[in-house]
Order: structure tokens, then sequence, then C-alpha cells
């Protein structure tokens, strides 16, 4: 059975409550039974001092410096704080004792006759704590005095005790459990609100936010976290379809254009010549289509997995790429560094390719086949960078933080889109975030654009 966060609170609440009220109340009642104790003892070395100077053995016979002392009441009650007295000689025989001891005889124990220590036992039907001194007569050792005082109100007194401690004990765990699962409901009331709050949010307003209660406490924190994982979701959603609506009509476009390239055929007879043109025309879109779906393809699987990193020699690598793109491309790409030594880094080889791949595609399209390409490898206050410049037709500023965004594409001179899928610098930024590389862009009309990747 699912027990709710509030009764577990107030379990364990009262559970460590009642350790710590049972280690209290047992500390209690053996303070109390130690000063009882303490206090009897005390009251029995007085008693002992007292008499040990006044009574005496010689050769057997009992003699009383202060025969009064003898006779005093608390010798003879019993109900009035009494105290017990017995003398016993060697063997531990009886030789007198006070009356209110009547038919009763404390107990000898030559062990203890030493060490006054002191006792508790039963003498007769009463509970009583006893000391045992020695009585001496010219350095001879002649006998003992036993001396005791009742231990009744006391163990009454230890009796109570524990009993109230016994019975106050459940009552407080019950009192303790019921406050526990009221303040435990009152605690979670904020998050009961938050959790009513955020039940109500859908996709379909995600723009609302949880009031963030006050004061700024653990609750309040909450609450923000709950508000920024909203936000992200709202902009992932917003992101998502605005992707779809520009996927979607970037789609429509090479299909538009394809239908109404073969209904144009099939409306009459054609030349060979303006069949070859239009199947051209038709497989310029389908070529656009694939380009698109491999980007979309190649965008989707970016950030799926785990990347695995291998150390890659930036130099050598960069060199050879510069060298293989420019036989493949036709265009001119020179290579530059000013490095001596080589630069090592851990990155996902096929990511950084594919990031490089686009970045010099983007510049052979919008560069004019005259002009060279140049890739750079630098190192700049201790951080390695690979450089992409070409002196093509460059960006306007307002452009520089949208080229990121999937298909966007700057409005050339005619007004119209420049030609392409749009989706090459999304790859490139989502792989360098995966890589932990940072992209800058520089870029100014009609002098061309310069992208740095900086590891």
């Amino acid at each position: 059975m699912s027990i709710s966060y509030k009764e577990r609170i107030a379990r364990r609440l009262t559970l460590v409550t009642a350790l710590i009220v049972l280690v209290v109340f047992a500390i209690i009642y053996l303070v109390v039974d130690f000063t009882v104790i303490q206090t009897i003892d005390r009251e029995l070395t007085l008693e002992t001092n007292k008499h040990v100077g006044q009574i005496f053995l010689v050769e057997g016979e009992i003699r009383f410096a202060h025969m009064d002392e003898w006779q005093e009441m608390e010798h003879s009650q019993i109900q009035l704080n009494p105290i017990f007295i017995e003398i016993v000689d060697m063997q531990g025989n009886s030789m007198d004792k006070s009356p209110n001891l009547g038919e009763n005889h404390l107990s000898f124990s030559p062990d203890r006759g030493e060490k006054h220590e002191t006792w508790t036992l039963k003498a007769g039907s009463r509970e009583v704590r006893q000391m045992q001194i020695p009585l001496n007569h010219s350095g001879k050792r002649e006998g003992y005095m036993l001396v005791a005082k009742s231990f009744e109100d006391a163990r009454e007194l230890l009796t109570n005790l524990r009993n109230i401690l016994l019975l106050l004990y459940p009552g407080i765990l019950i009192s303790l459990f019921l406050s526990m699962r009221f303040l435990a409901g009152k605690s979670i009331q904020p998050i009961q609100k938050i959790i009513q709050k955020t039940n109500l949010i859908s996709q379909s307003n995600l723009n609302e936010r949880v009031p963030v209660a006050e004061p700024n406490d653990e609750i309040a924190q909450l609450t923000r976290s709950i508000n920024e994982l909203l936000s992200r979701l709202e902009q992932a959603l917003t992101r998502e379809k605005q992707f779809t609506s520009d996927a979607s009509h970037e789609l429509r476009t090479p299909l538009a254009v394809m239908r109404g390239t073969l209904e144009v055929l099939i409306r009459k007879p054609r030349t060979s010549e303006e069949y070859v043109e239009k199947v051209k025309m038709a497989l310029g879109s389908i070529d656009r289509m694939s380009e698109m779906i491999d980007q979309l393809l190649s965008l989707a699987r970016v950030g799926k997995g785990k990347m695995s990193k291998d150390e890659v020699e930036l130099l050598s690598f960069v060199k050879n790429f510069a060298q293989l793109s420019a036989k493949e491309s036709g265009r001119e790409i020179e290579f530059e560094t000013n490095l001596s030594k080589p630069i090592f880094r851990l990155v996902n080889e096929k990511s950084l390719q594919m990031i490089l791949n686009n970045l010099l595609q983007n510049a052979i399209k919008y560069s004019a086949s005259s002009t060279k390409i140049i890739m750079q490898v630098g190192n700049h206050e201790g951080a390695p960078f690979i450089l992409v410049r070409d002196e093509g037709k460059g960006m306007a500023s307002e452009s520089l933080a949208k080229i990121f965004d999937p298909f966007y594409r700057e409005i050339d001179e005619t007004g119209d889109p420049v030609q392409g899928t749009g989706l090459g610098l999304a790859i490139v930024k989502k792989l360098a975030l995966e890589s932990d590389i940072q992209v800058e862009v520089e870029s100014e009309k009609g002098e061309g654009s310069s992208f740095r990747l900086i590891f």
C-alpha cells in the first residue's frame, strides 16, 4: 500500500523524537535514582560517623559513650525516618540491635566491612539501604556495626516516577505523531499548490508559470526550477513547430515545381528539347529535396547517443582536409598556420569533418570562383582555433544572430532568399555544442565572412 509523503514525514519525525524522548526519560530516571541513593548513602555515612565513636565492643561486651543516643526515637520507631542499627561479633552473631528492628536482622557480609560499601536488601518485609563498619578497640577488631535506613520512601518515589514516565511516553508519542502529521500537511501545502498548477499546464498553455512563493526558501527554488523547465519546454516546442513549418514549406516548393513541370508536359505533345528541359527541371527539384532530406537527417542524428572522442592532431587534419577539398571542388583553398608544434585535441573526427565541410561549402557557394578561401590553424591566448575565411558576398550585421537558425537564408539583392537548404550552419552549431567547440563569426557586406572554431 502506498503511503503518502505527509505520513512518511510524520512517521520519521515521530520515530526520531520518540528515541530522543526515551533517552531523556531514561536519563531523568537514572539521575533521580542516583540522587536518591546518594542522599540516603550520605545520611548513612553521617549516622555511622556519629555512632562509631560512641559504641564500643570490649571483650565481647557492648559499651556506650552516651547511652541516650541508643534511646533516640529514630532507633525505636519504624514509621518516621527510621534508622536501624545492629551490632554483631566477628562471626556475624547479633549482640544487640535497635528496637525498631523487632525480630528482623540486618545482613552481615564480612567482605564489605572494610570497603564501607552500601547496598539495598530486605529486612523482614521492609526494604532498607545498609552500610557496615568495623568496631575496633585498642587496635583489635572486635565486631561490626550494621547501620541501615529505610528505602521504602525512595523506592515508592522511583516507582511512581517510572510509572508516570511509562504512562506519559505513549501519550507523548501519539501527540507527537498527530502534531507532526498536521505540521507535515501544512508544510507540503505549497508543494500541493505547485502540483495543482503544473497539472493545469499543457501543450496549449505552456506560457503559464507557477507563482513563486515567498520567502526565498527551498520551495521558491523548486518553483523557479519548474518555471525554467517550462520556459525551456516552451522554447523547444516553439522551435519544433517552426522547424516543422519551415521543413514543410521548403519541401513543398520543389514538389510544386515538379508537379507544375509534369502537368505542363502532359498537356500537349512537346519537342524532345522541351522534354529534356522539363525533365532537367524536375531532376533539379529532386536533387534539392534529396539534399534537404540528407541535411535534415544529419541534423536529427546530432546528439543521438554518446559521441566518442579521439585525439586529433589539428594541423595535419586541417591541412589534409584543405588539400582534398581543393581537388574535389576545383577551388583555390589555402592552408595557413603560424604554429611549429602539433596541437592535439580530443574531438569526434567525423563531427569535425562535417563542421569544416559545411563551412567550406558555404564559403564556396557565397564567393566568386576567382577568389581564394583560407583555412587557418592558430593559437590565441592558449586556445587553439580553426579559421575558415572567404572573400565573398558577406552578410549584413542583422543576419549574424540568425544564420544558425534552421532554414534561415539571407535575402539577396533581388529580394529572394539565397539558394540552399538553410540547414548547413544549424548543423555546424549543433555539432559544435556537442563537441565543446565555440563558434564565432565575423562578416561584412561585400567583404566576405570568417568562421572561427575555438577549442
